[in-house]
């Protein structure tokens, strides 16, 4: 894909996803578990009020639905170098159903690596209210040649 292809600007909706109480449960076991995430009195006692997602386990699907929808869409594919910032700024609570969006803020080509470009992406997911609960801005290493 040339650089060319890259469109700036314009929100591509990757997927959606519907967060279930066993999946919370089950990813918070192994990578997150803190009590809101693995225990639903816990959570009830918390600050959430009830079982919510872990923010890991937010970005975890967002970057499944960004892999399946590149292989199924095409569009750019690469190597992070790092993300600026996360923020998990609302809780993802149990049959929440999210929509991920990726949007190409910048694009360049480098100049230290020919046939490669670096691109800026500001991804986000709103719930089903249309109420926004994640942001992320990554840079990714694409090959344009």
């Amino acid at each position: 894909m040339g650089l060319e292809a890259i469109e700036l600007g314009v929100p591509v909706k990757v997927g959606s996803h519907t967060f279930e109480a066993e999946e919370i449960i089950r990813f918070a076991e192994k990578y997150d578990p803190q009590p809101f995430h693995v225990d639903e009195a816990a959570a009830r006692a918390s600050h959430f009020g009830a079982l919510c997602a872990s923010g890991w386990h937010t970005c975890s699907v967002w970057m499944r639905l960004t892999i399946t929808n590149t292989r199924k869409n095409g569009g750019f594919s690469g190597i992070s170098p790092g993300t600026k910032a996360i923020r998990w700024m609302k809780p993802v609570y149990v049959g929440d159903t999210l929509e991920f969006f990726n949007e190409v803020t910048s694009k360049r080509e480098m100049k230290t690596r020919p046939g490669w470009a670096l691109i800026e992406v500001f991804s986000h997911a709103d719930n089903q209210n249309g109420v926004r609960v994640f942001e992320m801005e990554s840079t990714v290493l694409v090959p344009i040649a």
